[in-house]
């Protein structure tokens, strides 16, 4: 890939679905590389106000979003009219992940899309019990 991916880092700030542990650790360990990245509150607050943010992240060159579950963040981009790039996207699940993992896989140079195809259908959404955790 000839440019580097910008990063974006949500710290879940109101669902507070991701461990705490994790994402502050995601969160120094980003602040210490010295790579440019943005962090926002939370991309659920966002997505609700149709930040027109969302839709900037989206006209740029490739993305690494540091969230949680990749249909979820299509779907909270796609909710606020502001879809991602499938083909140079990668969401890193800071659910399911370690915050050395998470870390590796955003200042990595490779970019491994990974969100799904398709348009957003309520098939992609949450499940209840995922969204309750």
């Amino acid at each position: 890939m000839s440019q580097t991916p910008q990063i974006l880092y949500c710290h879940c700030n109101y669902a507070q679905v991701v461990p705490k542990e994790v994402k502050e650790a995601v969160l120094r360990k980003l602040c210490e590389s010295g790579v440019p990245f943005e962090a926002v509150a939370d991309l659920c607050e966002m997505s609700a106000r149709r930040d027109p943010a969302l839709q900037r992240l989206t006209q740029g060159n490739a993305i690494k979003i540091a969230a949680c579950y990749p249909r979820a963040v299509k779907w909270l981009f796609a909710a606020a009219n502001a879809p991602l790039p499938l083909d140079r996207t990668e969401v890193v699940n800071m659910r399911a992940e370690t915050a050395d993992n998470v870390v590796a896989s955003l200042l990595s140079m490779e970019l491994k899309p990974n969100v799904p195809t398709g348009k957003v259908t309520a098939s992609d959404a949450p499940a209840a019990e995922t969204a309750q955790a």
